[in-house]
């Protein structure tokens, strides 16, 4: 009887063997797979495809986002980002890592497209450039007639009137009936760096337009001129960071003191606002000036395997409500009004005073003007 016992026992251990073995040879056929690496084929079979990119650093937290690697993972790709501001994306960044570039802004994707040939981008979300600033503030500026309402339910900053007081050297404490912020420094907007920012440069575009009689700039001679107009915008600011994420932070944490206006994205105001937890503070309020511009965030896919993440971002509504998450607005206008409408986030439906901004070659003109004043360490007279 042991004799059999000890037989059986060693048929059991065999058929073990044989089916470790077996089980082993399938773990090594999917070797990568389960820790999310892959092998590059996307076939479907829990391999991830790796898609690189050069991304606008605003859109950094969307790629980021759990929800968004998980969508992108369900279409069997993983989504690898690096950032940099969106002119040197155009201009700068060595192009050849990545598979495809996703600038803020339409002429640093047209510059690209031209560059390397191609023939399709995708605009699957875009933002309106905006004002963060405080309640007191508003009211001061209301009572300079340089905020007005807009007749559609938001306030605008009135680009032209506020030009003229930038040109006249105007202080807060020297505005009229301003008893809530006396502070000795220039009426200014806080902005990135216009030599390497993407919002910087639509704040510059939006205000060379009312600088040229409300014209888009479009020659040379209107470059010079429209940037000698302007230049004291950025000139007199003193230091400026070089992401968006940066000043908005100020904005939050530190306040009117620190930053009574920042040009920021909508779309910062709007994920904060959607994401609740009360870093919009009641005293906040967002404006746009008027006019404005929209950062239109475009993908130039530069391998054909960059096409398909173009195609999900502008036509998977899942990606759409993603986005919308983060404050941007989609194709899709209800996704965005939705999510407006139940945090009650005090933006606008649409707006209407938006104008285009130059062509790549002049708007890279115009921040090489007020690079050289930089570099010159001279402001020019108003």
């Amino acid at each position: 009887m042991k004799r059999w016992i000890g037989v059986g026992l060693a048929l059991l251990l065999g058929v073990a063997v044989v089916l470790a073995l077996v089980l082993g040879d399938d773990r090594g056929d999917g070797d990568g797979q389960g820790d999310g690496q892959g092998d590059g084929r996307g076939d479907g079979q829990g391999a991830l495809t790796t898609v690189r990119g050069v991304i606008g650093s605003e859109k950094k937290p969307f790629f980021d986002d759990a929800a968004v690697r998980a969508a992108f993972a369900r279409h069997g790709l993983r989504v690898e980002v690096d950032t940099a501001g969106s002119r040197e994306i155009a201009s700068t960044v060595d192009l050849r890592p990545y598979d495809f570039a996703f600038p803020s802004s339409v002429p640093a994707a047209e510059k690209i497209r031209q560059t390397r040939k191609i023939s399709r981008t995708y605009s699957p979300f875009y933002s309106p450039m905006a004002v963060a600033t405080f309640q007191p503030i508003v009211d001061v500026l209301a009572k300079a007639g340089v905020v007005r309402d807009s007749g559609s339910g938001y306030q605008v900053l009135d680009l032209r009137r506020f030009l003229d007081l930038v040109a006249r050297g105007t202080r807060w404490d020297a505005l009229p009936g301003n008893t809530a912020y006396r502070a000795r420094k220039r009426v200014l907007l806080t902005t990135t760096d216009v030599r390497t920012s993407n919002s910087a440069a639509m704040y510059l575009a939006a205000t060379s337009y009312v600088a040229n009689g409300d014209d888009v700039v479009s020659s040379r001679e209107q470059v010079a001129a429209a940037a000698a107009k302007i230049a004291p915008l950025f000139l007199d600011q003193g230091y400026s960071e070089s992401s968006t994420e940066a000043p908005f932070e100020d904005y939050l944490a530190l306040g009117i003191g620190k930053t009574p206006m920042v040009v920021i994205y909508e779309a910062q105001y709007a994920a904060r606002l959607f994401a609740g937890g009360g870093a919009v503070r009641p005293d906040m309020r967002l404006i746009y000036p008027a006019p404005t511009v929209l950062s239109k965030h475009t993908l130039v896919p530069l391998t054909a395997r960059a096409a398909e993440v173009g195609r999900l971002l502008q036509e998977d509504p899942e990606f759409a409500r993603l986005a919308a998450r983060h404050g941007f607005r989609t194709a899709d206008p209800e996704v965005f009004a939705g999510l407006a409408a139940k945090a009650k986030a005090p933006v606008p439906g649409s707006l209407v005073d938006v104008v285009e901004p130059p062509a790549y070659d002049r708007l890279e003109e115009l921040v090489a003007t007020i690079e050289r004043r930089y570099l010159a360490g001279a402001k020019p007279s108003s």
